[in-house]
């Protein structure tokens, strides 16, 4: 069963979601040759956001290796980036059965009607085995790897439900999708308690800032494309020790702000297919699930957060933060942890944050600086029990990604800088049966919350309809 998952796991979204989507396609009602169309559109949105990343990574990494260099930035952390995360989760015991394990959590919640969300984004059920796996290494008992890694899935498929609504409102043409992604769900509750904070304090209600209003208000200054020019140039000064040298690396310099100004120019563009292939099989299913169930609340298709993160609010909040998060790296007494390969995951943290913060981009930054400086922290925290999953997937696999340098310990921003993980860790190891019993009481009385909501809009769906038919004859 290992074999056959990690085969499925190692073909890739860019190859599986044309098959999964070719197959739910015909089992809606859509003909076979739109289907394929869809699920090439995304599979090739898929690369397409692979390649933008890799630029991203390939251009900042060097730089940001010799500024590190040039400062002598000594922090005992060694950023794997969530790649290697993702490696080390499914090679561990948990990691090899994860998928079916929650693939049937996810059928009996949709039995038991405690979920709306049917969740194909198979790839980044790494998050759920990463935490069971943080877990069985720190516990010694693949029990409580898996109790972690099934209380993280729960919790984050009723978050995706709780987010739907906002989130299909917010976006254009996500009607039908959710997102089940663990790493952006931990960010919901700080995005409603600090956006309605921001809401009651006088002069900050009122400003109103999103990312049109900033290209209306500074014309070429508030586009992505040109903030990213200026945030590579600035960045490409850094690498250098003298003026002398600046002026001897301008085409350097000059490249690298080229190259960032084009990431955030390309990401918006490769997401439009996300959205062009997603659009016909959202629609098939709610006029299924409308002729098929009547009155029923319509289940949502849980999709990866790469569909919206070329919203321009996320470009331009991420792009300020990449150097911010640098800077309090440093200087936060007590962080050993300097993201460098999981800047790219910067953008993953935002796309629930929007919906609640409406797009204003000071407060999807606020929000975005008080996570990041508590993923620094939890990074940190999390990096001792990280480390020995780490090594011991070495000491198997002998994979190169997954080594860690002598001296230091790994850690990765997504998904070790995630507040639903550092809760779920800190309640199982260190509080133990306590811990594992609020855990617990939480998630039922989150799951019986659920589906109260669930039967109750069944309720009002049926009369509503009711009421129509009534007024139609």
């Amino acid at each position: 069963m290992e074999d056959v998952f990690s085969y499925i796991i190692g073909l890739g979204a860019a190859v599986m979601m044309p098959v999964i989507f070719t197959v739910l396609g015909v089992c809606i009602g859509i003909r076979l040759g739109d289907a394929l169309k869809s699920g090439l559109k995304v599979g090739v949105g898929f690369i397409g956001l692979s390649i933008v990343t890799a630029l991203l990574t390939s251009a900042l990494g060097p730089a940001l290796n010799t500024v590190v260099d040039i400062y002598d930035l000594q922090l005992k952390v060694f950023d794997m980036g969530w790649p290697a995360a993702a490696a080390v989760a499914y090679n561990t015991a948990v990691g090899a059965f994860i998928i079916p394990v929650c693939l049937g959590v996810n059928i009996l919640m949709l039995l038991t009607k405690t979920t709306r969300t049917v969740n194909i984004d198979l790839w980044n059920y790494w998050h759920f085995a990463f935490i069971g796996a943080v877990i069985y290494f720190a516990s010694d008992s693949l029990a409580w790897g898996f109790f972690g890694a099934i209380i993280c899935y729960i919790l984050t498929l009723i978050l995706a439900d709780i987010t739907a609504k906002k989130f299909q409102g917010y976006y254009k043409d996500m009607d039908g999708i959710s997102i089940p992604q663990p790493f952006c769900a931990g960010f919901v509750p700080f995005a409603w308690a600090i956006n309605k904070g921001l809401d009651k304090i006088p002069g900050i209600n009122r400003l109103e800032i999103d990312a049109e209003g900033m290209k209306k208000k500074f014309g070429l200054l508030g586009e992505p494309l040109f903030l990213g020019v200026i945030v590579g140039i600035a960045i490409g000064c850094l690498t250098c020790r003298s003026w002398a040298e600046i002026v001897d690396k301008i085409p350097y310099i000059l490249g690298l702000g080229i190259k960032m100004g084009a990431v955030m120019e390309l990401i918006p563009r490769v997401t439009v297919l996300f959205i062009e292939g997603l659009k016909p099989i959202s629609d098939a299913t709610r006029s299924l699930i409308a002729r098929k169930f009547k009155g029923a609340d319509g289940l949502n298709i849980g999709m990866s957060p790469a569909l919206v993160i070329g919203h321009p609010t996320t470009l331009v909040v991420s792009l300020l933060l990449i150097p911010v998060t640098l800077f309090l790296a440093v200087v936060l007494p007590g962080n050993q942890f300097l993201p460098l390969a999981s800047l790219a995951g910067m953008f993953y943290v935002f796309p629930l944050v929007l919906p609640f913060t409406k797009g204003n981009v000071f407060k999807t930054f606020v929000v975005g600086l008080v996570v990041m400086v508590l993923g620094l922290y939890m990074v940190t925290n999390l990096s001792s029990w990280f480390t020995l999953a780490a090594k011991d997937v070495y000491a198997v696999t002998g994979d190169s990604a997954v080594a860690i340098p002598e001296g230091f310990s790994g850690g990765s921003l997504d998904f070790a800088g995630s507040p639903l993980a550092w809760v779920i860790f800190q309640c199982t190891e260190n509080l133990k049966w306590i811990g594992s019993g609020l855990l617990v009481l939480i998630t039922m009385g989150m799951m019986w919350w659920n589906r109260v909501n669930i039967i109750r809009n069944q309720k009002l769906m049926i009369e509503r309809n009711s009421d129509e038919l009534q007024t139609i004859e």
